[in-house]
């Protein structure tokens, strides 16, 4: 068996002998580790510096580059502008020589230069022509009187009535005065264009009046046994202002109106809920007007109209009590075969009747006049005394038939003549 020797532990003054030199050798070893170090950051900054100077450099270089190669492309697009511009002046040369021929699009392609810039074309100012102050004066006036279906044939034609809105003017027939208009419609032949046409001709007549003539409408034909005489209102008509373009925008009520025309409200629309005797009642109206201070012609008619309906077809004649002899008119259309021997005394007893009628309306139209004269005020008699009509026609026109052939100062039973036709 080895025999083991023994270590002798070391004492306390040799540990601290060996300790001295220790710690020597370890600041030594930071001291260098710290200076390592300053030394790496020392480099880290020079080496960024040095990048950062390189960047520098390198952009100066790239712009003064850019700066040098710019006027070479300005060059290089003046010649490519400039051979552009011989092409254009050689190609028709080339194109007569050659013919014509298909050009390459690739060849299109590098002859087009910059895109010619397109100007916007300013649009023209557009003219309208300025309204007259009462152009539309007599389409604004209601055509009594005249059947709905033909209401479209009345505006077929570009009427003109610049004679009415003439007579507005200074010096003309109604101006400075309150006037009354109503429409109404006359269908004649006339020619157009090298052509006899049947034209419904729209006809306004005005009456020069203080006051409205009349606040009655008349309603009244030849198929009709009687006539009837209704308020305006009953048949949705009435006399209301009418306001001249240049007033449109201000208050009708603020206005002074110094013409005034016989409006309908009757829309053709809701005709179609009405009955026809009420429909074909509008057809048969005439504007009213009544007189006392002129004795009417129909006090002192002696002649009536006849329907009689008990034969087929019903006989239809006039009778006057003065001139005519019952026994012998009754003969005669017995001997003509319109009527049956067996209805003779009927036939007299009807027309006795209608003339008992008429006798009993004469008498009772004179004392309604008597009466009306003595009621009337001074002022109303000159009033009636002074009123005047004016009937006016369209003028001639280009666009519209000549009428001046077919012009007549009749209005109606009711007006008579007008006094003045233009």
């Amino acid at each position: 068996m080895r025999k083991g020797t023994k270590r002798k532990a070391p004492s306390r003054k040799d540990g601290a002998a060996k300790s001295k030199p220790e710690e020597a050798e370890n600041e030594a070893s930071k001291a260098t580790v710290e200076e390592n170090n300053k030394e790496e950051v020392v480099e880290k900054s020079q080496s960024a510096a040095a990048a950062a100077e390189e960047e520098e450099s390198s952009k100066v270089e790239q712009t003064e580059e850019n700066n040098k190669s710019e006027p070479s492309t300005k060059l290089a697009e003046e010649e490519n502008e400039e051979k552009e511009k011989e092409e254009q002046s050689t190609k028709p040369v080339e194109e007569k020589k050659k013919g014509k021929e298909k050009v390459e699009p690739s060849k299109a392609v590098k002859r087009r230069g910059k895109r010619a810039r397109i100007t916007k074309q300013e649009d023209e100012p557009e003219y309208f022509e300025e309204k007259r102050n009462l152009e539309d004066l007599w389409k604004q006036v209601f055509p009594v009187g005249t059947e709905w279906e033909q209401l479209d044939l009345v505006y077929q034609y570009k009427w003109s009535f610049q004679n009415l809105e003439d007579a507005f003017e200074e010096g003309g027939e109604l101006h400075g005065k309150k006037v009354y208009l109503f429409g109404c419609t006359e269908p004649q032949f006339v020619s157009f264009q090298g052509q006899q046409k049947l034209v419904v001709i729209p006809v306004v007549v005005a009456v020069v009046s203080p006051f409205p003539p009349s606040d009655k409408i008349g309603i009244t034909s030849v198929q009709r046994e009687s006539e009837e005489i209704l308020p305006m209102k009953q048949m949705k008509m009435d006399w209301v202002p009418y306001i001249p373009f240049a007033n449109r925008d201000s208050q009708v009520e603020r206005l002074k109106s110094q013409i005034f025309i016989l409006a309908c409200t009757q829309r053709r629309a809701g005709l179609k809920h009405l009955k026809i005797d009420r429909v074909k009642k509008f057809e048969y109206c005439l504007p009213y007007f009544y007189q006392p201070l002129r004795e009417d012609k129909f006090e002192n008619k002696t002649d009536v109209d006849i329907l009689f309906p008990d034969t087929e077809p019903p006989i239809v004649c006039e009778f006057d009590w003065e001139l005519d002899e019952l026994e012998e008119f009754t003969d005669k259309f017995i001997e003509e075969d319109q009527l049956p021997a067996d209805k003779k005394d009927a036939f007299k007893e009807f027309v006795k009747e209608k003339v008992r009628e008429a006798k009993k309306a004469n008498r009772e139209a004179r004392e309604a006049r008597r009466k009306a004269i003595e009621e009337m005020s001074d002022e109303t008699k000159a009033a009636l005394e002074s009123m005047k009509f004016y009937k006016f026609y369209p003028v001639t026109t280009p666009d519209s038939p000549d009428v001046s052939s077919v012009k007549a100062p009749f209005i109606n039973r009711y007006y008579g003549k007008a006094h003045k036709v233009l």
